[in-house]
């Protein structure tokens, strides 16, 4: 199995724990809003669950997406242009989102050694957002690499560039 059926796979691995906390978090709503409505009271906490199971949703669709080449593309200069002109600038594109996925992640984990080593936690829970952070940045590395992949997958045999 190549490297870019492997990233593929992990990328799709990851996209699925994201849908099923987004299904966790969907029915966490659901049940605080109906005990809201019943009772008048919810559960405690429920928006800081929503808050970070949210960030961590998002964060592990972000590979899956870039692997797919499934990010909004505007192609409305370019569309006319040689197949391999489109690879070149795609590539390069990836490349640039890669480096700011590697920045962001860089960043975040930064953010979560301090959040750790501070043992910063929600206000009603007490949940450690340290983790959650940690958790993002290292998918948003994961995203980083993705983009490489598809940067490099620009020019395989099924890209349409040929060299």
């Amino acid at each position: 199995m190549g490297w870019i059926r492997r990233a593929e796979r992990l990328g799709a691995a990851l996209a699925l724990a994201g849908a099923v906390l987004s299904l966790f978090i969907a029915g966490l709503v659901t049940v605080s809003v109906g005990l809201r409505w019943a009772t008048s009271s919810g559960l405690p906490g429920d928006f800081e669950m929503v808050q970070m199971a949210v960030a961590l949703a998002i964060f592990s669709f972000l590979p899956y997406t870039q692997l797919r080449r499934g990010n909004m593309l505007v192609d409305t200069f370019t569309v006319r242009l040689p197949p391999r002109v489109l690879a070149v600038i795609d590539a390069f594109w990836d490349m640039v989102y890669a480096a700011v996925a590697a920045l962001l992640g860089w960043r975040l984990a930064v953010g979560a050694t301090d959040a750790i080593n501070s043992h910063t936690s929600t206000m009603v829970l007490g949940l450690p957002v340290g983790w959650a952070i940690m958790a993002c940045a290292v998918m948003a590395c994961l995203l980083a690499l993705a983009s490489l992949v598809t940067a490099a997958g620009r020019f395989g045999p099924s890209s349409g560039a040929a060299p």
